[in-house]
């Protein structure tokens, strides 16, 4: 992570040492430029000091102020309350901020007659996503995907407006009977398409080892590994996707080929769990015989709980983490 922020670092005259630009912070969260500045707006935090006629700069403290936020946001803490909280921690308010504006949330009844989804209390973006999903309009859907991409980045979009709308079709469906399974295919479908813009173009001669991200070999769901590359991609960092259903064979043959700093194997469930597997694949090596390397395997997905950890291994519990530790892993 040093060498993806020093060339945005500014020497700072005020003695708190290197500040950060936006974008630096940005890159540092796994978010978009206009995400950051949107949290500025809503919640009230950001660069504690403002000086006019010159972008915002970022100290250390401030770094860690909204660090903290998004530490208790992948909590399940409430966006607002846990910028609050990081401000309380910090004991100052941002200077020159209006009071942050309050998210808009959709709850109580849910509207919509008997085929709206049980959404719950969500994001207004949500909303109408979830009734795009249910019309069958895949260009209204892909629409507001990508509006919602823009506007929060990856890791915020999954988060808040991606995943539970993800979670309201599965539950409508599952107290549904064979109803409403296509609306979850369709949605699931462009918001694969979606993430898959977001990685078109791969980074050119970073001189990294690879990530290579793959689901167990009955694991049909991999919606959140394609997010997990498309974050990765985003940050520059080269990843080989193998999606859904990778035979043990094929995996193990793609490592010793590959010889990539990372694995992550994905599973939804216990029953696609296979810790044998794990087993072999963090087992295998590369390179001439006495200095040997293997890669370090992480966990990712529901199915690995209970899950003994193994030697070299790791557990990834959410995009926003799962970021931070790959790319400290390979920048270290």
């Amino acid at each position: 992570m040093r060498s993806s922020l020093a060339r945005d670092a500014v020497p700072d005259e005020s003695g708190v040492g290197a500040v950060l630009t936006t974008g630096a912070v940005a890159r540092v969260l796994g978010v978009s430029p206009a995400t950051v500045r949107s949290w500025e707006r809503r919640y009230g935090i950001g660069p504690a000091r403002r000086e006019d006629g010159r972008h915002r700069r970022w100290t250390p403290g401030d770094v860690a102020t909204i660090q903290e936020m998004c530490r208790l946001a992948a909590l399940g803490v409430p966006p607002a309350e846990a910028a609050r909280s990081a401000l309380d921690a910090r004991g100052t308010k941002p200077a020159d901020v209006a009071p942050p504006a309050p998210v808009r949330l959709v709850g109580g009844r849910t509207p919509g007659g008997r085929d709206a989804l049980p959404l719950g209390e969500v994001r207004q973006e949500c909303r109408g996503l979830a009734r795009a999903a249910v019309r069958l309009d895949a260009p209204a859907v892909a629409q507001r995907l990508a509006a919602a991409l823009e506007e929060y980045g990856l890791v915020t979009a999954w988060e808040e407006i991606i995943m539970p709308t993800l979670h309201a079709v599965g539950r409508k469906w599952a107290t549904a009977g064979e109803r409403y399974i296509e609306v979850e295919h369709l949605l699931s479908w462009q918001v694969s398409c979606a993430l898959r813009r977001l990685s078109e173009t791969p980074p050119e001669g970073t001189g990294l080892a690879a990530v290579l991200l793959a689901c167990t070999p009955e694991e049909q769901h991999s919606l959140p590994l394609e997010a997990l590359a498309a974050g990765l991609a985003q940050r520059a960092l080269p990843v080989r996707m193998f999606g859904p259903a990778l035979p043990a064979g094929a995996l193990s043959d793609a490592v010793r080929r590959l010889g990539p700093a990372v694995v992550v194997l994905w599973s939804q469930s216990r029953s696609t769990a296979q810790p044998e597997l794990a087993r072999r694949v963090s087992g295998i090596g590369w390179g001439v015989k006495g200095a040997r390397q293997h890669p370090h395997l992480l966990l990712a997905g529901p199915g690995w709980a209970g899950t003994a950890l193994g030697t070299g291994w790791g557990r990834l519990t959410g995009l926003r983490p799962a970021l931070h530790s790959i790319e400290s892993r390979l920048l270290a």
